[in-house]
């Protein structure tokens, strides 16, 4: 089911199958809450249950990495080069203490990177089993790679705040998301988020005044009805 189709059920359920020309709901403002109730719920899910739904993760394919001087100061290079993503990652939502990044690999999908604490890159050297393993870590919106073998390209999963986002990434010379594909949703989590929206949101609708005429002043109608 498309983030369309959903929003248009829950503006088919609020009108009771009417439908009318003149809707001031636009569809744009449903969207923005399906989005606000799903991250919500998936992290509710998440600290009760610890289940990560595969349905609800989206994939950013080849993402491709560049070396960038270590210094967070433009004028101020250190000589040192990371590997960093070229584009910033979209926000993730919250899970308890760590990014809902669910997994970073190679282009093959299939041998993982593991995700490390941005705070424990410095002693990675140290440590006597995997000093020399490649690791991915988190810097600002950015991803990067310790010891990244020569890699160039990543695949990351996870699960974000707002599906549209990764439109404007470029996924292998595609979209990583277009409004055709599915929402990336369980369908339980649809019924919540429909029923949430049309049961509390939009009841608060018809409380509010409305000024058709633009003129800054509530309409004489609105102004009646208190």
């Amino acid at each position: 089911m498309t983030l369309n189709e959903i929003c248009y059920n829950i503006l088919n359920l609020y009108r009771g199958g009417r439908s009318s020309n003149n809707e001031q709901i636009p569809l744009r403002q449903i969207a923005f809450n399906v989005k606000h109730h799903r991250a919500t719920l998936l992290r509710r899910d998440f600290e009760r249950n610890g289940l990560i739904s595969r349905h609800a993760e989206q994939e950013i394919r080849c993402m491709r990495l560049v070396p960038v001087d270590a210094s967070r100061c433009c004028g101020l290079p250190v000589g040192c080069k990371v590997m960093l993503t070229e584009q910033p990652i979209p926000r993730t939502i919250r899970f308890n203490h760590q990014e809902a990044i669910t997994a970073v690999s190679d282009v093959t999908g299939i041998h993982s990177i593991p995700v490390v604490p941005l705070n424990t890159v410095q002693l990675l050297p140290f440590d006597r089993f995997t000093k020399t393993g490649t690791k991915a870590f988190m810097l600002g919106d950015h991803l990067g790679l310790y010891e990244p073998d020569g890699r160039d390209r990543v695949n990351i999963r996870g699960i974000f705040e707002d599906p549209e986002e990764l439109s404007l990434l470029d996924c292998d010379g595609a979209s990583c998301y277009d409004p055709d594909m599915d929402f990336p949703m369980p369908m339980d989590l649809v019924d919540a988020v429909t029923r949430g929206i049309v049961e509390g949101t939009l009841k608060l609708l018809p409380l509010t005044v409305s000024d058709t005429t633009n003129d800054t002043m509530q309409d004489a109608a609105d102004v009646g009805k208190k």
